[in-house]
């Protein structure tokens, strides 16, 4: 059993009789096998498994958590624990209330924020001040909602810098419609799936036995928010202060220094016995996070007992030196490169060592940057499916024909509206059977506002007849979406390669085949054909066809590789959202593992390099100038150093030539005994 295999101090967690659970669980302590153990317990007692929720910061931590404690009760009694992340399981209940949940990822809804954005005047630049871009915008905006308490965006922006006081009230507009027009096509984003989840219990309670939290300390206000709307009877969460990293998200650390606090019938568990790393390794650890102010006590005792090899800095002249060296020490140990890791404060450290590596002919696997379904290609794919199943979906609609020669998000967007008119609020009705009697699908104007940067936005419509000599059927030279005056040759070429791809897969409903119709279609191929030129074109602007090549041969792949998951499926709908709700999750490839810090979160490797330990990047001091701070820097260093068990290495260099920039060691480095003050 799952009891059997902790030691007296994770027992003692695991079948605590306290109504309210706080473990703080140090680095390779144990923390999973103590929830597991929780878990067990709770079943031992006779707990419904329907009344058990867990909550963790990846699905991949609950599924793993789940399938522990299910070789011993059974995977019928374990599937009926509510369990994911705060994400997933708010998807997962809304879902369930009968919800109707068209999930949407950041970056396609950060494309729609930005086509409301763009069509905002902003007055002139107030006291060297201009407006934030679109982007940055979003962001803001996603960090505030995670974070707010009762006040306003438009208040928040001032309160956070009076400069952009002028432009508060366009912020605000802009986030005003971004959120109806989320609601008129019924797109929820990750945000929204626990603010829908916190109106839902504002008006109906649910109840739990007990509610279990992993990386508590990476809580932010609104999901803290959602735990305390939970009624429950019990509550057990886990967390480290000292592995707080996510500040830059939202996380609050002082939800779980103020835990016992609030609850003061609260049991304060701390597990002390690390089981992952060497003597020398964790002395480092500890000896630089205690610059950190101490939240809870807590001391850490060593359990291995084998050969300690002690960290070792390593100090070069020249950035590339660095690089050079690490790559060339790889290729000569004795480690198997799965259990290797290098660890990078900045995604920019990683190509240089990546490329070293390539060099030398030795495999890696970089995570933490962009994902498998971040690619353009696969989210074509999946854009292309959505609009089988949800014949009104803007985002995806405008992700696709902006693929079209001289079509961009604008035109997209009116084409969009067009096809909706003319299809009786159906895209696929708007392209196969258009409504005839509609000549001029394009009518529409937007009343001005100078004062929320509002201003006309009416199409003239063209003559259809400058398309004839287009080799294309008649029905679909007849539509009067054709008629947009910014329309040429090419993207009407364009949009009827999407036309007769939708005419064929509108008889199909195997996701695999599908996505086999998608691939083999003259539209993918358009699609292909732009993004390899794009990644094949030099500064000059020619293209290097030996590169496009081998990005046409990447987008196969990958496509391949999507085609393989959707084999696990026979319903569209649920393939296109668990892509959704799984995109970051998936890692592919074998080989030296290329890590930022958040990336290596909960992993463990026998060997370590932390690299580019230069004052500057690391800590990264751009970052605690905008908001950031040195507590955080230094408990990101300590999450770095803990991941090692064995093998830890320590590097920084004191010269780019390619930026001609003078460095000097990290104060981590110092603060560890590295160097004298």
């Amino acid at each position: 059993m799952p009891l059997s295999n902790l030691n007296q101090e994770q027992k003692s967690c695991a079948t605590s009789s306290a109504s309210k659970n706080l473990i703080i669980a140090s680095a390779g302590t144990g923390k999973t096998s103590v929830i597991v153990g929780r878990i067990a317990h709770l079943l031992l007692n006779h707990h419904n498994p329907e009344k058990l929720l867990l909550l963790t910061f990846t699905n991949k931590a609950s599924v793993q958590m789940i399938k522990r404690v299910s070789k011993y009760f059974g995977d019928e009694l374990t599937s009926k624990i509510v369990c994911g992340t705060f994400h997933s399981v708010s998807y997962k209940l809304l879902k369930q209330f009968g919800y109707d949940i068209r999930l949407k990822t950041p970056r396609e809804l950060k494309t729609l924020f930005r086509s409301i954005y763009e069509n905002r005047l902003f007055p002139a630049q107030q006291n060297d001040t201009n407006p934030y871009d679109g982007s940055y915008l979003y962001d803001l905006y996603s960090y505030y909602l995670n974070t707010k308490i009762d006040e306003s965006f438009s208040q928040w922006i001032v309160e956070k810098n009076d400069s952009h006081k002028n432009f508060a009230d366009i912020y605000e507009d802009v986030t005003d419609e971004f959120d109806q027009l989320k609601k008129r096509h019924g797109y929820i984003g990750f945000d929204d799936l626990l603010i829908y989840m916190c109106d839902y219990m504002r008006e109906n309670k649910l109840e739990f036995d007990e509610v279990l939290v992993d990386e508590y300390q990476d809580t932010n206000p609104l999901q803290g928010k959602l735990l305390d709307m939970f009624s429950s009877k019990s509550l057990f969460y886990v967390g480290d202060f000292d592995q707080s990293i996510y500040g830059f998200n939202g996380s609050d650390i002082n939800i779980i220094s103020s835990f016992t606090t609030k609850h003061k019938d609260a049991s304060l568990f701390s597990l002390s016995k690390n089981y992952r790393s060497t003597t020398s390794i964790l002395k480092l650890a500890s000896k630089v996070i205690n610059y950190n102010p101490r939240i809870y006590e807590k001391k850490l005792e060593v359990t291995r007992i084998e050969e300690d090899i002690k960290p070792r800095l390593l100090e070069f002249d020249e950035l590339y030196a660095q690089y050079e060296f690490i790559a060339t020490n790889i290729k000569n140990s004795n480690t198997a490169l799965d259990d290797i890791a290098i660890i990078y404060r900045n995604n920019s450290s990683a190509d240089g060592i990546e490329a070293h590596l390539k060099d030398m002919g030795i495999n890696s696997k970089r995570k933490g940057g962009y994902s498998f379904f971040d690619s353009k290609e696969i989210k074509a794919v999946l854009d292309i499916m959505v609009l089988m199943v949800r014949v009104d979906d803007m985002m995806a609609f405008i992700h696709i024909v902006e693929y079209g020669k001289n079509i961009g998000k604008s035109i997209a967007k009116d084409i969009f509206d067009g096809l909706m008119r003319v299809g009786n609020n159906s895209i696929i009705d708007g392209l196969l059977n258009p409504n005839q009697e509609i000549k001029n699908p394009y009518e529409q104007k937007k009343p001005k506002n100078t004062q929320l940067g509002l201003f006309d936005n009416c199409v003239e419509i063209g003559s259809i007849g400058r398309f004839k000599d287009i080799s294309i059927d008649e029905k679909f030279l007849s539509n009067s979406i054709l008629k947009h005056p910014k329309l040429t040759k090419s993207s009407v070429l364009f949009l009827y390669h999407l036309y007769k791809l939708i005419y064929e897969l509108k008889k199909i409903k195997n996701p695999t085949n599908i996505i086999s119709h998608i691939v083999s279609s003259k539209l993918f191929d358009d699609i292909t054909q732009t993004l390899s030129n794009q990644r094949a074109r030099q500064k000059d602007g020619n293209i290097d066809e030996n590169i496009k090549e081998i990005s046409i041969f990447k987008i196969k792949r990958k496509v391949d590789i999507l085609k393989h998951l959707s084999s696990n499926h026979k319903d569209i709908d649920r393939f296109i959202n668990a892509m959704v709700l799984g995109s970051n999750e998936l890692e592919d490839g074998s080989g030296v593992n290329l890590l930022t810090i958040h990336a290596s979160k909960g992993l463990e490797f026998v060997e370590v390099y932390i690299i580019d330990l230069m004052d500057g990047r690391f800590p990264n001091r751009r970052l605690i100038a905008k908001g950031s701070s040195i507590e955080e820097e230094r408990r990101l260093f300590y999450v770095a150093v803990t991941r090692a068990k064995d093998i830890l290495y320590l590097s920084y260099a004191k010269y780019d030539k390619i930026k001609r920039q003078t460095f000097v060691h990290s104060q981590f480095l110092k603060e560890a005994g590295f160097f004298k003050s």
